[in-house]
């Protein structure tokens, strides 16, 4: 019959460390294993938002530009088709959605007008937050070709042109506010070249 060993604190702390350092070693080769799919996927998925929002294009110029009301850059995609600028793809974010930060791109004529926004990443409740995708229903299309210096990117219960998701006032107040920080930098930026 084997000798059972002796629970010391050495001992759990040895056999402690080393599920520790496998633990560690088995998730760093997953992350590094699929880090450049991830990566590739999320190229992918902001590229067809840009399409989505943008009319038809030839060329692409990005850069990015730091709001007045935030710490982190948005990334502007100016979207060229023979040398006239079409459109410009703006990828935003807000830090008030019910599940955190979300982000979302939206599309601004020359003139400033919506042309149209996509979801890129988002963490808000399935069947309720999530609604703010065109995917799963018309919420975003009241965005759609609206002036957002006529039209008051606030929902209704706080005085503004917006209808809320019903039971997801928190997560439309959200996307509002990414949709206005896209539009303020937007303005700004414009101005800055005018």
């Amino acid at each position: 019959m084997a000798n059972k060993k002796e629970s010391t604190f050495l001992s759990m702390t040895l056999t402690l460390l080393i599920v520790t350092v496998v633990a560690a070693f088995s998730l760093g080769g997953v992350y590094n294993l699929t880090f450049e799919k991830i990566e590739e996927s999320k190229r992918i998925k902001k590229e067809n938002a840009i399409k989505k929002v943008v009319p038809e294009f030839t060329e692409l110029k990005s850069f990015k530009v730091k709001p007045t009301d935030a710490n982190d850059s948005l990334e502007f995609n100016q979207a060229f088709n023979e040398d006239k600028l079409v459109g410009t793809a703006v990828a935003t974010y807000t830090d008030i959605g019910f599940s955190g930060r979300f982000k979302i791109m939206v599309g601004f004529s020359p003139d400033g007008k919506i042309i149209n926004t996509a979801v890129l990443e988002h963490k808000e409740t399935p069947g309720l937050g999530d609604k703010m995708d065109a995917s799963k229903s018309d919420f975003p299309n009241q965005f759609m070709d609206k002036d957002p210096s006529k039209y008051n990117l606030k929902v209704t219960k706080d005085g503004g042109d917006v209808d809320a998701i019903t039971a997801a006032t928190i997560s439309s107040r959200a996307f509002c506010d990414a949709v206005n920080r896209a539009y303020i930098t937007f303005e700004n930026e414009k101005g800055d070249k005018e």
